[in-house]
């Protein structure tokens, strides 16, 4: 391919073990979800108190990602990843031999303080380790270890607790991410941090109306899209009676269409921002929606299932773009930092709230309830589209 070439070995092999950390990180948060009828057995709760280790895992990051970013500004940048990979393979190791549900709680608090940072400089570092020409390339990569996690780590996470018992999955995912740490050691460049960030500069970050648009719009996507998405593995085996075999090849198959989703921005999206942001939204809404109704058949569940997974990626890869192209090089670590404290808000609440659909309604209707919200985000987006964002045409 023409782009490899006109990348350094180096480049690209730093990109990929980058985008493997991402994988693995993906892997371990979503877990929980593939997971999350056995976690609630083991430990006799209810599948939406079991549902709360992923809300208060989201919480803690969304709390924590801008005071642990700007204490770990000053660090230099490859030292910093490999620290935070270090902790985040304790914090699995904890999560395997956990004895209670609260002992399991918190080892994914410290899962969760890993999480903080990482997201906060992964994208950033991705870019910055290519040529400029190469962003979304570099963006897009990211994007597509966080699709493989979906194909190949829930379910193959899924399948290996389904064998040998949940504890082992987390097990293997430290022993995972100490090789990754490893590679990236060996592999990843030096990379100087652009500047300390302290808390005087964050009114300026916050006043701009273009940034905090791309907050807002994040918020409510993020609620909306998790109502659903936190219990897609109980409401597929309740609401659309699949097997558990079904249910591991439906996660495939929504993770295969983040791919399709990241090549599509890489594709796409310089020029046609606008039209790529409206689509995701759009599509967001309208698969939720139809995400019951979608019941009808094992066939049509997981079509609709993909649909989520596509539209979803399309909207984290194009608005992690935004964050990144649109703040200073000084700010965009913490930029990305609130972002991914404002997702992982939206990620817990939404869980929160699919939980109450699920304990006082019924499962079936989470989707609904998510496609609610997100038609609010999809309206502000449009209105606020040409204005405020100023995208490309």
């Amino acid at each position: 391919m023409q782009i490899l070439e006109k990348m350094t070995v180096r480049q690209w092999m730093s990109l990929l073990g980058l985008a493997f950390a991402v994988f693995v990180f993906n892997t371990s948060e979503f877990m929980p979800v593939s997971l999350l009828t056995d976690i609630a057995k083991d430990f006799t709760v209810s599948e939406a108190k079991a549902g709360l280790i992923i809300s208060v895992y989201a919480w803690f990051v969304a709390i924590f990602s801008l005071p642990l970013m700007i204490l770990a500004s000053r660090m230099e940048m490859k030292k910093l990843l490999l620290c935070v990979l270090a902790l985040f393979a304790a914090g699995q190791a904890l999560s395997a031999i956990a004895p209670t549900y609260y002992m399991l709680m918190a080892s994914r608090l410290i899962v969760a303080a890993a999480h903080s940072v990482f997201w906060s400089i992964a994208t950033p570092m991705a870019a910055r380790a290519v040529p400029e020409k190469y962003r979304a390339l570099a963006i897009s990569m990211i994007a597509t270890g966080t699709s493989i996690a979906m194909i190949a780590g829930l379910p193959l996470g899924r399948a290996i607790g389904l064998a040998v018992g949940w504890r082992m999955t987390f097990a293997i995912v430290g022993g995972i991410t100490l090789a990754v740490a490893l590679f990236l050691a060996s592999i990843f460049p030096k990379m100087p941090t652009r500047g300390t960030f302290s808390l005087g500069k964050l009114p300026v970050l916050l006043k701009d109306k273009l940034i905090m648009s791309l907050y807002l719009i994040t918020l409510i996507v993020t609620v909306a899209y998790y109502i659903g998405y936190s219990y897609m593995e109980p409401f597929l085996l309740q609401s659309a009676g699949m097997n558990p075999a079904a249910v591991t090849i439906t996660l495939s198959i929504y993770g295969l269409a983040g791919i399709f989703a990241s090549l599509l921005f890489s594709k796409f999206y310089n020029n046609r921002q606008a039209a790529f942001i409206s689509a995701s939204l759009g599509g967001i809404t309208l698969s939720m929606a139809l995400l019951y109704p979608s019941t009808i058949s094992h066939v049509t569940a997981a079509i609709m299932c993909a649909s989520m997974g596509l539209h979803i990626t399309m909207f984290s890869v194009a608005f992690q773009d935004q964050i990144i192209k649109n703040t200073p090089q000084e700010t965009t670590a913490v930029a990305m930092s609130i972002y991914s404290g404002i997702y992982n808000m939206g990620i817990g609440t939404g869980t929160l709230l699919g939980g109450f659909v699920c304990t006082y309604s019924s499962i079936d209707y989470i989707g609904y309830a998510g496609a609610a919200i997100s038609l609010a985000a999809f309206i502000y987006c449009m209105v606020v589209l040409r204005q405020v964002l100023k995208l490309k045409e």
